[in-house]
């Protein structure tokens, strides 16, 4: 159930999805996009049996959640029917808490966004205003996503653009005042109806437990401390809720969209974090707090880290970054960058957040750079790691968020 103005409304019932050969059958339609696959395929991919490939299938079928798309040829006998995942069949809606801003997107099973909120957001307001604000702007994206759906500039119906961009609403930032909290959807299945709704992801700066969704002292923000903030926001939307670090969102969002192998993803926005996907897993750490990368002490007597600490890459950078040195920052990154590589021997090292936006050519340089130097050094004879912008920009945080629901459909919780 979702509740906007305290009126509650149906929720998603799709009980196929809980079965763990399903979610294998769902990750392959998902990855075989609108071309499709077929029952045979299927079958020879998962190790399933042709009959339970057609069981799944069939459920999946009467579900919405997979349909026809057309005939294929064959070596012998009559041509195959071809099955393809039905994304706007189901949708999640990601959440980003910065310490000065929201962003929220909409996006369906295959990952597209259909629909983006951007507002500004302290994250120091307290308990009570940040969660008023996550179930605002929730009930406002699926207001917008159900009205991008029933109408496109053109007059037609259809989903949204991936960029999210179709409509003033979405296109107008973050003066953008919305619908109210009473908007609802057409009647009808469409992106945005809350009857497809599976449940809102919400990251944010840790520490924090993901396991219970409670946070711990948000570094700069020790009010937190305590506070179960997956219990209080699945009270307020009626839908399961997930929370996780930023960074680790991001990272999932990354291995699920086909990075593969181990990389650490960086985050340099109001703070610094970073994501760990090691051999194609996210990793979390026996008590969910591994990621503090801004944390380093890479200088004793350096200057004080809302932390406690001093000399933090993170103080270190955004010091650096407050006196307009931005070539200064991308090497204090990059020295962080190159401890993390030799500790974990990782394949490469993507950037992020709204920092390295900004100046992205300035961050890959520098940060490339001090490992460039670090391998020559130190001998390296395979070459050194790479550095790269990580893809989906400003909104990887918020479409990491959306896959802490979606992830786990395709059996792919941890990446």
């Amino acid at each position: 159930m979702y509740r906007t103005n305290g009126a509650a409304t149906g929720g998603a019932n799709l009980p196929s999805l809980r079965s763990h050969n399903t979610a294998l059958v769902l990750d392959l339609l998902r990855t075989a996009g609108p071309d499709g696959i077929s029952r045979l395929e299927l079958a020879e991919r998962t190790g399933l049996t042709p009959q339970a490939v057609s069981k799944i299938t069939a459920r999946l079928r009467a579900e919405g959640l997979a349909a026809e798309a057309g005939r294929r040829a064959s070596t012998g006998g009559k041509p195959r029917t071809v099955l393809r995942l039905v994304p706007e069949a189901g949708h999640a809606i990601g959440v980003h808490l910065d310490r000065d801003e929201l962003r929220a997107v909409l996006v369906d099973l295959d990952g597209t966004v259909t629909a983006q909120r951007r507002i500004p957001l302290d994250l120091g307001a307290g308990s009570d205003a940040v969660v008023d604000a996550v179930v605002r702007e929730t009930g406002r994206l699926l207001a917008d996503g159900a009205e991008g759906a029933a109408r496109e500039p053109d007059g037609t119906r259809g989903p949204r653009t991936a960029d999210g961009t179709a409509g003033a609403r979405a296109a107008a930032g973050p003066e953008d005042d919305g619908p109210s909290e009473e908007s609802g959807g057409p009647e009808g299945t469409r992106p945005g109806d809350v009857r497809t709704l599976l449940g809102v992801g919400v990251a944010l700066p840790g520490p924090l437990d993901h396991d219970r969704g409670v946070l711990h002292r948000v570094t700069g923000f020790p009010e937190w401390d305590g506070f179960p903030l997956r219990d209080a926001l699945a009270r307020r939307l009626g839908v399961p809720v997930v929370v996780d670090k930023d960074t680790n969102a991001a990272a999932l969002g990354l291995a699920v969209g086909g990075e593969r192998g181990s990389f650490a993803y960086l985050h340099l926005s109001t703070g610094l974090g970073a994501g760990l996907v090691l051999g194609g897993t996210v990793h979390r750490g026996a008590r969910t707090g591994a990621g503090e990368f801004g944390h380093q002490v890479v200088q004793l007597d350096g200057p004080p880290c809302p932390c406690g600490n001093r000399g933090c890459v993170e103080a270190l950078c955004l010091a650096a970054i407050d006196h307009g040195d931005l070539p200064g920052a991308a090497r204090v990154l990059g020295v962080g960058a190159a401890n993390l590589a030799a500790l974990l021997d990782i394949d490469r090292v993507l950037l992020g957040g709204r920092t390295v936006a900004g100046a992205p050519e300035v961050f890959v340089r520098g940060v490339a750079a001090v490992l460039d130097d670090r391998a020559r050094r130190e001998g390296a004879t395979d070459g050194t790691v790479p550095v790269t912008l990580a893809p989906a920009g400003a909104r990887a945080v918020a479409e990491g968020a959306a896959q802490l629901l979606l992830a786990p459909l395709f059996g792919r919780a941890n990446g």
